[in-house]
């Protein structure tokens, strides 16, 4: 069985080099380009599994690239690198179908995660959807996006109660919980799963972090307590943490 072909585009020979001998050291075969103009020109874009795309370089930058291949056409997944990680790039790229957006440097556990997520996205197969439950907008809009970025689909509530009522709890592979919230919150939506024979694996999230809250969550079975701000990576660790033992989503009879 012929190797996935994962393209790297990007102006900086350094990172193009180091990126494409980690590709390679992870299994695939690695193809570099110093600019979208070399990748359209070339006959590997048609042999091409997945891509990974510098945001910013001269000439057509990574955004254009991404346009330019789906005005064509083109539905090679896509995950965006860069030194210049801004909120307005990821979410344009995000929105434009991108599989994930990572800031540099990354690691080769990071790199190697994100383009296996991306290539069953090319086979039809379905991402895994983690759902976040967060009273703060602003959390989560940035938490979805984030999520996105990694890769996942991801579904965002403002209260307990309407991820209840929601049809997509029994496709939610993962939550991220808010510990307080108004109306239920996050510690009694918990016991409220549990007791209704869900075994969705559950990470909190909260800004207020006291150890009997995080006592209550841990020894009910959740998988993190985490104290908001956390970092990217940090997050996406403990979802993969999460998932590794396969779907827990299903709910017992």
């Amino acid at each position: 069985m012929p190797k996935h072909i994962v393209s790297v585009v990007d102006d900086d020979e350094s990172t193009r080099r180091s990126t494409a001998l980690l590709i390679e050291s992870l299994g695939f075969h690695a193809e570099g380009f110093e600019s979208a103009d070399s990748l359209l020109k070339s006959s590997q874009l048609q042999e091409t599994s997945c891509l990974i795309i510098d945001v910013r370089m001269p000439g057509m930058n990574g955004l254009q690239l991404q346009s330019h291949l789906a005005a064509a056409g083109y539905k090679i997944p896509i995950i965006f690198i860069t030194a210049y990680d801004d909120k307005e790039s990821r979410r344009r790229a995000m929105q434009a179908g991108a599989v994930a957006f990572l800031a540099k440097p990354f690691t080769a556990d990071l790199l190697l995660q994100t383009v296996h997520s991306a290539l069953p996205v090319q086979s039809g197969a379905r991402r895994k959807l983690i759902s976040l439950v967060d009273d703060d907008e602003s959390i989560r809009r940035t938490t979805t996006l984030l999520i996105q970025s990694f890769g996942f689909q991801a579904a965002a509530f403002e209260s307990a109660e309407s991820l209840l009522k929601s049809g997509q709890l029994q496709e939610t592979a993962c939550l991220i919980v808010d510990v307080q919230m108004p109306g239920m919150n996050g510690i009694q939506l918990q016991r409220h799963l549990a007791g209704s024979g869900y075994k969705i694996p559950i990470i909190f999230i909260t800004a207020y972090d006291n150890k009997e809250s995080r006592q209550q969550a841990m020894q009910a079975g959740a998988v993190a307590f985490l104290s908001k701000p956390f970092n990217d990576e940090l997050l996406l660790e403990t979802i993969h943490a999460t998932l590794r033992d396969g779907d827990p989503s299903e709910k017992t009879a």
